[in-house]
């Protein structure tokens, strides 16, 4: 959500700058990284105090974006144009990137695997870097950036802004195939199940599962578009390697968008399958009342007409009516048979 403006109120911005409680709270974490693969941690004052030198070092700070505040603090601090600020802050999170001056501004999806979440319910993250300095934000957890800051710590990090950044869309793309092996999981184990009984909870996951392949193909397809930018439109400071290495998460994530239509029409095919297997079943049961109801038709005809009670039936004072009668049925039934099997009824 965008942060209100206090347009009336200029002295909320200078109040936040100067609140470092305010700025804990919006900074889930910060580190320098010294172009070594580790880096060290940072508090709110410590990053907002820092400034590029030439030593290397680069700071990166991970901030949720729905604190007060945050959209004047980017303006004010890193002097980002107002609509690019919004855009950091806004709820709008369809998956796109764009160069402005020599800058990169991103912003990214990742599958939400927080408690209670489908896989279909994204997580966005927004993405602003000038190749010293690399902000990144979130409104819901997103455990993408706590993957890459475990490698920072470990000292395998990262050793740059273009690293950084594409560590970022690297862990956050290798996440999605985790859901991917989840539905393709379910689907082998919807394919062995009994086909036969109740289909009604077996459709209802494929269902799920069709509804997943979708939402993941709507939003991972901008995605793809967005990395392509970066890697065709990034500055200078974003170099050859890193474009390579953003070239090969494009890959993967071709590869994932495969995958999930193969998922998808798989789980059409299996869909399929179990409302053919009803029809079918339902034709076999209507073709079978069709021929008991073939079968008892004239009988029931032969034993209605003998049944009524007007003078002048014949047989009436017969003893031996009853068995001719039953005789009669019986040979009526065989001579249907016998009809029946000549036509390959049966």
């Amino acid at each position: 959500m965008t942060a209100p403006r206090h347009e009336n109120h200029p002295e909320h911005t200078d109040i936040l700058m100067t609140d470092d409680v305010a700025g804990d709270e919006a900074l889930l974490f910060g580190r320098v990284l010294d172009g070594k693969g580790g880096g060290r941690p940072v508090t709110w004052a410590e990053a907002r105090a820092w400034s590029p030198g030439d030593n290397g070092e680069i700071i990166w700070m991970h901030i949720c974006r729905n604190r007060a505040g945050i959209q004047e603090w980017l303006e004010a601090a890193f002097g980002i144009p107002e609509p690019t600020a919004e855009l950091l802050v806004s709820d709008q999170t369809r998956p796109r990137a764009f160069r402005e001056g020599e800058t990169l501004v991103a912003t990214l999806r990742g599958i939400n695997f927080n408690p209670n979440a489908e896989p279909e319910d994204m997580v966005s993250m927004q993405l602003w870097s000038d190749g010293r300095r690399v902000i990144t934000l979130r409104r819901h957890p997103l455990q993408t950036p706590r993957d890459t800051l475990a490698q920072i710590d470990m000292g395998r990090g990262p050793t740059d802004a273009g690293s950084l950044i594409t560590s970022l869309t690297e862990q956050m793309i290798a996440r999605m195939s985790r859901s991917i092996i989840d539905m393709n999981d379910h689907i082998d184990e919807l394919e062995e199940a009994d086909l036969d009984g109740d289909t009604e909870p077996l459709l209802e996951k494929i269902a799920t599962i069709r509804r997943n392949c979708l939402a993941l193909k709507r939003h991972m397809s901008p995605q793809h578009e967005a990395f392509e930018r970066i890697s065709r439109e990034a500055p200078a400071w974003f170099e050859d390697h890193d474009r390579r290495e953003i070239a090969e998460t494009i890959e993967r994530l071709s590869r994932y968008l495969d995958d999930i239509d193969i998922s998808k029409e798989s789980a059409v095919v299996l869909q399929d399958d179990i409302r053919a297997r009803a029809v079918a079943r339902s034709e076999r049961t209507s073709y079978l009342l069709t021929i008991v109801a073939a079968v008892f038709l004239p009988l029931g005809f032969l034993t209605g007409l003998l049944g009524i009670n007007v003078g002048g039936m014949p047989g009436a004072s017969n003893p031996d009516a009853f068995w001719e009668v039953v005789a009669l049925c019986g040979g009526i039934l065989v001579m249907q048979f016998l009809l029946f099997w000549r036509w390959k009824w049966f």
